[in-house]
């Protein structure tokens, strides 16, 4: 079994801080780009940040200069500091990645999703 894992939600006052962390387990190959996406009630899912393998990010312009997405390819890890939060941030977030397995390569495997809930 592969599983892609969210933490670090919460409940946080505007302009506060979160650290979410996307840890992926069991029997992967490797990893291919990374990506962070939130669904907000009522809205569609969007991409929030994106990291390729090699560390080429990529942000929605709402959170540029506030959010920082980063990874760690040894420990499969993924993590998404988000700074000076705002209400309109309030959103589960999920983790996404691509995933080369022994069967074959996954192109998007999802978390479980995190709530992100910022108070004004």
């Amino acid at each position: 079994q592969v599983h892609l894992v969210e933490s670090g939600g919460g409940l946080v006052q505007a302009g506060g801080s979160l650290r979410l962390s996307c840890a992926a387990s069991g029997r992967i190959v490797s990893i291919h780009a990374m990506g962070w996406y939130r669904q907000a009630p009522g809205k569609q899912r969007e991409l929030v940040a994106f990291i390729s393998r090699g560390g080429i990010t990529n942000y929605a312009n709402s959170v540029k200069g506030r959010f920082t997405i980063s990874r760690d390819n040894a420990k499969n890890t993924m993590a998404l500091q988000m700074n000076s939060l705002k209400p309109e941030d309030t959103a589960v977030y999920y983790c996404n990645a691509g995933l080369y397995l022994a069967s074959g390569y996954v192109p998007d495997y999802w978390g479980q999703g995190t709530q992100v809930t910022v108070s004004s």
